[in-house]
């Protein structure tokens, strides 16, 4: 076999092996997005929280958000993220401003940005779940 004939086949097992591990990573991702849609985001109960701000992240592949959330007073008074790696769903961002009006989690996803939007929302729940205070 020549020397060039060995190259090429060398480059196809290593064309072939990077196709199917794309092929794997995006059944992965969307499976996860997927499951991320179905996922339910809890009403919570405000009056029960005592003021501070609240530390609070979500991720699903590929998105993860980090926010500190601020309870003044039992009404959300200000929601900051932190950390948003979210591909194409930075408008997604505009969902602090949907809860902080209506003081609950039960908005709807901006248009769009369905995966970022829920993903907001469940960062902004795990913080007023677990009310880990930011120092």
């Amino acid at each position: 076999m020549k020397k060039w004939q060995k190259i090429l086949i060398i480059i196809l097992v290593i064309v072939g092996s990077i196709t199917v591990f794309a092929v794997i990573k995006i059944k992965e991702i969307t499976s996860n997005l997927e499951a991320l849609l179905q996922e339910e985001v809890l009403v919570i109960d405000l009056s029960l929280i005592e003021d501070g701000t609240y530390f609070g992240a979500y991720s699903s592949f590929p998105i993860i958000v980090e926010v500190e959330v601020t309870i003044l007073s039992h009404e959300v008074t200000q929601i900051i993220i932190t950390k948003h790696d979210n591909g194409q769903g930075e408008p997604a961002e505009a969902i602090v401003d949907e809860v902080i009006l209506s003081q609950s989690l039960q908005v709807d996803a901006i248009a769009g940005a369905s995966y970022s939007s829920k993903v907001i929302l469940l960062a902004i729940e795990d913080a007023l779940v677990t009310l880990t205070l930011v120092s």
